[in-house]
């Protein structure tokens, strides 16, 4: 809401008189909000913006634009600009008091422009879009993008709204499972070797009771297991039943450290190292 002030004079024989000062306010009738469906992302995340344009006013407005940075930031010490969202193309949807419109014309490339945007008098423009987590997308506890659109026209000061999205935090896990040797003659000894991959903020504790099982066919006599180098006992740390192959660890035995994240300082482009626990269990086929 912007004042304004006024004031007259009257000048004679060399004397000024001035009038009283009047004041006035300029009411903003457009006002606007933007929303995102999800408060947080991941890599590659799909993530739905809606930005809702309420008219106030007696008179309606056209042809307005809406830009959308797709969350740019600069990085590195040139100052480059990093662009973490990607538009969908052919997502957007449009509506003028709560029908759908045709689309209206879109430009890609950031910022995300869209033009032909029209408000009636009293009444309500929404635009709906995805867009997608990319490379440059910030990764890790504490990473967010802050997304930021402009509406302008003419008759009315630009409105800017914005958005924030926060990376998602927590336990991210992973597992693959191997065997040495593949070809193994009858009774021979084999090795099945597990890599537990943790791609989250957060590391994996006891008291998470991440429980690890699998079914082992044929069974495996003589069974030893060994997790992240150290010897784990049956009964304390496991449970394994040589009849039916089935192995199972106990609540809060597998843990698994948190992954860390970087950014090119070159690129922007952020990359993750996974953090890693391994599993090796040996045994001879029955």
């Amino acid at each position: 809401m912007a004042t304004f002030y006024n004031q007259a004079t009257l000048s004679y024989n060399g004397t000024v008189a001035s009038s009283n000062i009047t004041s006035g306010e300029i009411l903003e009738v457009l006002s606007a909000e933007k929303d995102a469906v999800s408060d947080s992302y991941s890599q590659e995340s799909e993530n739905v913006y809606m930005i809702s344009i309420v008219n106030s006013g007696s008179v309606c407005y056209s042809g307005l634009t809406v830009t959308d940075d797709l969350g740019a930031y600069s990085f590195g010490e040139d100052g480059s600009t990093a662009v973490p969202l990607t538009y969908r193309e052919g997502s957007l949807v449009y509506y003028v008091n709560g029908v759908k419109q045709p689309e209206p014309a879109v430009t890609t490339i950031s910022p995300l422009t869209v033009t032909g945007i029209n408000v009636p008098a009293g009444g309500n423009a929404m635009l709906v879009y995805a867009a997608s987590a990319n490379s440059f997308a910030p990764m890790g506890t504490d990473a967010d993008i802050e997304n930021t659109a402009v509406i302008s026209g003419a008759g009315f000061e630009p409105v800017t709204v914005s958005e924030t999205i926060s990376y998602s935090d927590g336990i991210d896990l992973a597992i693959s499972k191997s065997l040495s040797p593949a070809a193994v003659e009858e009774n021979g000894e084999v090795t099945y070797t597990f890599i537990i991959q943790n791609f989250g903020t957060a590391s994996a504790e006891a008291a998470d009771n991440v429980v690890f099982s699998d079914s082992f066919t044929p069974a495996l006599s003589g069974l030893t297991a060994e997790f992240n180098g150290t010897p784990w006992v049956s009964g304390t740390n496991y449970a394994y039943d040589p009849d039916t192959g089935v192995f199972t660890s106990l609540d809060g035995e597998v843990t698994v450290p948190a992954a860390s994240f970087s950014q090119s300082d070159t690129t922007g482009v952020w990359s993750v190292q996974a953090g890693v626990s391994t599993l090796v269990i040996k045994g001879r086929l029955s």
